[in-house]
């Protein structure tokens, strides 16, 4: 264990996994053997019928990062037991996630179903995909695709329901009114320096968000 000051306080950081374990135990023999390492048919079902997932990658240095990925139910393609396909819709052309396999094909999704609190994680190693007739069927509104992730599934299991219970992410309780925080638009002045009128900037987001999301 090593200690450190940050933000004015004194912390104890854990240094090694028996240090972690002294403080949880060994996980239930079901925790450990849930664990897949391909997708049987609850898995293939849960991808087929959610909406949203977290995609997380890392950089050749480690710098990682998350990105939402989300369309229609069934817009993650269960090519077979060991494969998916992600059609990768339009964003804010940072490339991030696709930079990022390129240096290290190593990712982690995280699928949602609204309504459901369980959660699918799924590991695996990906490849950018620039030019298939798979990318060609995954088309919206007759617009392909530029690139999509084909994805090597390694491992995949349900997660326990505890995370989306204590948030409680399916109900109101938590949901606040849209004006209880900035705009987008107001937020990108603010954090920039824009000198883009925020009324202007909101109405560009908002033709963006309409008329490009394929």
């Amino acid at each position: 264990m090593k200690s450190g000051i940050c933000c004015g306080h004194e912390w104890d950081f854990a240094s090694s996994e028996a240090e972690l374990r002294a403080l949880y135990g060994a996980p239930s023999e079901l925790s450990a053997r849930k664990s897949l390492s391909q997708l049987d048919v609850h898995c293939r079902n849960f991808i087929e019928r959610s909406p949203f997932l977290c995609l997380s990658t890392a950089a050749a240095d480690g710098t990682a990062d998350v990105s939402p990925r989300g369309d229609a139910p069934g817009f993650v393609r269960v090519l077979d037991e060991h494969t998916l396909l992600i059609p990768d819709r339009l964003g804010n052309n940072r490339i991030d996630s696709l930079r990022n396999v390129l240096q290290n094909a190593n990712v982690g999704l995280l699928f949602l179903v609204p309504g459901v609190d369980e959660t699918l994680r799924v590991n695996g190693l990906a490849q950018v995909v620039v030019r298939s007739t798979l990318l060609e069927a995954c088309a919206v509104n007759g617009k392909v695709p530029k690139t999509g992730l084909l994805i090597e599934v390694r491992e995949a299991f349900l997660q326990c329901a505890k995370a989306l219970i204590r948030s409680r992410l399916w109900t109101d309780e938590y949901r606040l009114a849209r004006d209880q925080l900035p705009t987008l638009g107001k937020i990108l002045v603010d954090q920039i320096g824009l000198a883009t009128p925020v009324g202007e900037l909101e109405a560009m987001i908002e033709k963006a968000y309409c008329e490009k999301l394929y």
